[in-house]
């Protein structure tokens, strides 16, 4: 079986090194870099960290806007297509490389198979949604995280080629946990002890384009009761210098530049919470028994809210402050997204469907 695997963001290069250390093991992979995310920092270390070969194809299409970036990634993906003759185009997640992989293969032969399928936020005015939302519904093959993700498919009429494996995501943190404390001394490095600070990671463009949001934001981390470490995102940075607002982060915050994927880790396991705009990070923290309040009024995993352990506060500084001061004691968790081992049965399901 060969398979053409199509990341572009940090996110998507974690849940493909799990992956693809299961499919190399008697398939055939070819990896391909839209070059979404470009930085260095964002990009190339993931690699290096995690033993992800270097990947086949880089497409180098870098930021831009949604169509011009989706339409320059379509291009890419369907000339590789015709290329590489795939049986199966595999995509992961809600990013502008996922849809346009998408598209790309859904009009061509192979199977179209998408990895963390099913997830709804409910909120249109979120390209990712939108990106989610049309990838399902290309998608011959669909990889639900959660029993609800595979019920949110069958309300919108699919039923046929979902399987319900659990979260990649888990099968990676539970080896990059273990691996980050003995190898990350990013704790000592920053002066910080376990469970004595918060983490925070703030990069959604609809909190950082608006800068009455971003401000609320800062006035809310400003006021924790603990030192906030921030690894900031560049397009926070460049917002936060535009808006005036650099000086203030960086004398009220511990401002540091983006980490690789081990550090984080073991930022995120050592942080007595998180605060953070990312849906990787609440689920990321859910693993790693870390609280974590959220910068928005609405998440796709939802049963780490049901839980317990995710508050969604938007972007009101009173409900930051509240919840980074407020007594905290999770409820139950359970295993809503597997026992980690997703990336083993996904491997499968696309052996047998090749058959």
């Amino acid at each position: 079986m060969k398979v053409l695997s199509i990341v572009g963001a940090r996110p998507q290069f974690i849940k493909a090194f799990a992956v693809s250390r299961e499919l190399r093991k008697s398939h055939e992979e070819i990896l391909v870099h839209t070059g979404q995310h470009y930085d260095e920092e964002l990009s190339d270390v993931f690699f290096e960290e995690l033993g992800i070969p270097e990947p086949d194809y880089n497409l180098g299409v870098g930021s831009s806007s949604h169509g011009t970036q989706t339409a320059a990634m379509l291009e890419g993906i369907e000339g590789l297509i015709e290329t590489e003759a795939p049986d199966v185009v595999l995509l992961y997640g809600d990013t502008n490389s996922t849809l346009a992989g998408a598209i790309a293969a859904a009009k061509v032969d192979p199977i179209v198979a998408h990895v963390e399928a099913g997830l709804r936020s409910h909120n249109r005015e979120m390209p990712e949604e939108i990106n989610r939302v049309l990838t399902d519904h290309a998608s011959d093959l669909l990889f639900a995280p959660s029993d609800s993700a595979a019920e949110t498919l069958a309300e919108e009429g699919i039923t046929e080629g979902v399987h319900v494996t659990g979260d990649v995501m888990y099968d990676a943190i539970l080896w990059a946990r273990d691996v980050a404390k003995e190898e990350s001394d990013v704790l000592t490095q920053l002066g910080v002890e376990e469970g004595e600070f918060f983490l925070s990671t703030v990069h959604r463009a609809s909190n950082t384009d608006e800068r009455d949001r971003l401000e609320a934001i800062l006035d809310g981390l400003s006021a924790a009761p603990r030192d906030v470490v921030l690894p900031v995102h560049p397009r926070t940075e460049d917002r936060l210098k535009s808006y005036d607002l650099w000086h203030r982060a960086t004398s009220e915050l511990e401002v540091i530049d983006p980490v690789g994927y081990l550090d984080f880790v073991r930022l995120l396991d050592g942080a007595e919470r998180v605060v953070t705009d990312s849906g990787g990070v609440q689920k990321e923290a859910f693993y790693l028994d870390t609280p974590c309040v959220t910068l928005r009024d609405e998440t796709e995993w939802k049963e780490t809210v049901t839980s317990g352990w995710n508050k969604l506060v938007g972007v009101s500084a009173p409900e930051i402050v509240k919840f980074l001061n407020k007594s905290w004691s999770p409820g139950r968790k359970g295993d809503p997204y597997g026992s980690g081992d997703a990336s083993v049965k996904i491997a499968k399901i696309l052996a047998d469907y090749n058959e």
